[in-house]
């Protein structure tokens, strides 16, 4: 029988991520039970042996065995135990700890936390030993004093990646949820898209909902519904925050001019960007630029 439970104390407790940009932690259900569908705002990779299903956007995929998963923040999800127990490990952590300390490419473009992505691998036994040993390895570094840990886990990590890039995901889904998933999956994956920007001539095509809505061919109240429903923010949220955190980018890794950075990002004018950046981070954004 399905037994759905809360959030664990692990999870909950985020303030060191918050402070370093990454948190590990082991799992056990005997211990603390797994968290209830939610959306977080950092990623997630986590080995999970036992029996479950995973309600992930608007599919179900079951799990059995050992498997590893990678969660997007952009997406709901939780775990239904159906087994009486689930043991393994979770990392979570920020893009900009993943990407540090140069301006990749978002993760939102990697097949693995991309919109529509199957992020479930079937693990054999040789794989779930393997995998095991770099998670043992990121929790023992997080407790060490080792002054270039970060960048220790930073390769654990990306070690976890590319061992996942190579394998066949899992593709065992049998049930669909709303149609507000799938067009809150639509949204979000078009409004990545738009990033990064190349060039101070390059402007955004798209900055308001209505402009997302008629995109995506349907009304913009219908559109602002399902995003709300799903994440829990509002789709202008979603495309502030995303312009915030380009406009930071821009700012720290290059040396555009501030109006030059607010005519990529789509502002007519560098005032208008000046009050839209300091109404969202409290800060101009030449201070920004000098305080980083």
């Amino acid at each position: 029988m399905s037994n759905p439970v809360a959030a664990t104390a692990a999870e909950v407790n985020t303030a060191d991520l918050k402070l370093k940009g990454f948190k590990a932690y082991p799992v056990d259900t005997a211990v603390n039970p797994v968290p209830t569908y939610a959306r977080r705002d950092f990623y997630k990779v986590a080995l999970l042996t036992g029996h479950s299903i995973l309600h992930y956007a608007d599919k179900s995929i079951e799990l059995s065995g050992t498997c590893l998963f990678f969660a997007n923040p952009h997406i709901p999800y939780s775990t239904e135990l159906l087994s009486t127990r689930q043991t393994g490990y979770a990392c979570l952590f920020t893009e900009e700890f993943i990407r540090a300390p140069d301006r990749s490419e978002s993760l939102q473009h990697s097949p693995l936390f991309q919109i529509g992505s199957t992020p479930v691998f079937k693990l054999s036994n040789e794989q779930a030993v393997y995998i095991t040993g770099i998670f043992e390895k990121i929790l023992a570094e997080q407790g060490a004093d080792y002054h270039f840990k970060n960048d220790l886990i930073h390769t654990y990590l990306q070690l976890l990646i590319h061992e996942a890039l190579r394998m066949q995901p899992t593709e065992t889904f049998f049930q669909h949820k709303n149609a507000s998933s799938r067009i809150t999956s639509l949204f979000l994956e078009l409004l990545e898209r738009l990033f990064p920007v190349e060039s101070p001539q390059q402007a955004l095509p798209l900055k308001s909902a209505q402009d997302f809505a008629d995109r995506l061919a349907i009304h913009v109240n219908h559109l602002n519904r399902a995003v709300k429903e799903v994440t829990g923010k509002p789709t202008t949220s979603h495309i502030a925050d995303r312009i915030i955190g380009e406009a930071k980018a821009l700012l720290h890794h290059t040396n555009w001019d501030v109006a030059e950075i607010a005519q990529s990002l789509g502002f007519e004018y560098a005032s208008y960007f000046n009050n839209f950046f300091k109404k969202h981070t409290g800060s101009t954004p030449l201070a920004f630029r000098k305080a980083g």
